[in-house]
């Protein structure tokens, strides 16, 4: 097994401090533009990402299992070497492009990934408003193992994507030099992937390289000030809630559905999809 580092856990100090050092520039050097903290809001997101760590635990068993049963079929090994790695990095990134992009397309997906964008706010302490549910990402990374990366391999790249994309969730920092811009995802880029606005919906899905979101079409740049959150907001702080609302709106769409096909419809379109009627056309929202 790769003798490869906790990324996330030795990140956690730094996430901390970066957090407080945040909130002490929103203090001293306040912003009306920009959203900033909420009391409430903060401590949703920093249950929320508690509540993953324990949750995460729990799903990766049956991953990790499946992974090593995978990794044992295949014939081929790719060795973590000083230059392995970061080729190992670049494919988890082009399958987290398409991992990401599949939660926001494929609504029982989105019930999973949804919860890191319902906050109404944008700062460090979002980044940590993960689910609870995040069993729903590990068939994307199937080719790397089956390429010869050991599970533990991919776990650290893994880590190392999620740690990267903290920084991001920021409005404390504008653009960034443009090869910077081009090449990295970065709080510009980001900021335009959580907002609610029509032409900023299912945009820049990429984790470290924002590259693959100029390569496949779904890259914008961002213009106008973004508005945070969900087309539809919560009302609600309530960490359960929070996790499994979408999972509960879906279970009441398959109960009212008319029959199986529109069932499958429900958890394979998009989030915002619905049965024709006489006075709506299949597709849009009620």
């Amino acid at each position: 097994m790769p003798n490869l580092p906790d990324v996330v856990l030795w990140s956690i100090p730094a996430f901390v401090l970066l957090t407080v050092l945040e909130i002490a520039s929103f203090r001293f050097h306040p912003d009306e533009e920009e959203q900033g903290y909420s009391r409430r809001d903060t401590t949703t997101s920093l249950t929320m990402g508690l509540g993953s760590l324990l949750f995460d635990a729990l799903w990766k068993i049956p991953v990790v299992a499946l992974y090593a049963a995978l990794y044992e079929l295949t014939p081929l090994r790719v060795p973590v070497l000083w230059w392995t790695v970061p080729l190992m990095l670049l494919a988890q990134d082009f399958f987290y492009y398409w991992s990401h992009r599949g939660h926001h397309v494929i609504r029982i997906l989105w019930a999973c990934h949804v919860v890191h964008h319902s906050s109404r706010h944008y700062n460090l302490s979002t980044a940590l408003r993960q689910p609870w549910t995040s069993a729903t990402s590990w068939v994307f990374y199937v080719p790397m193992i089956l390429a010869g990366v050991h599970p533990a391999a991919l776990a650290f790249c893994s880590s190392a994507n999620l740690v990267y994309q903290f920084w991001i969730h920021t409005e404390r920092i504008d653009r960034l030099p443009r090869p910077v811009e081009y090449l990295f995802n970065t709080p510009s880029h980001h900021r335009v992937h959580h907002a609610s606005q029509g032409g900023y919906l299912d945009r820049n899905f990429g984790g470290i390289l924002i590259l693959w979101d100029r390569l496949f079409g779904s890259f914008t740049a961002e213009t106008t000030r973004p508005v945070y959150g969900l087309t539809k907001n919560l009302d609600t702080f309530n960490p359960l809630r929070v996790a499994t609302h979408e999972y509960r709106a879906i279970a009441r769409d398959l109960a009212a559905a008319d029959n199986w096909r529109d069932r499958l419809r429900h958890l394979t379109k998009g989030p915002g999809w619905q049965p024709a009627r006489p006075d709506r056309p299949e597709g849009n929202p009620a």
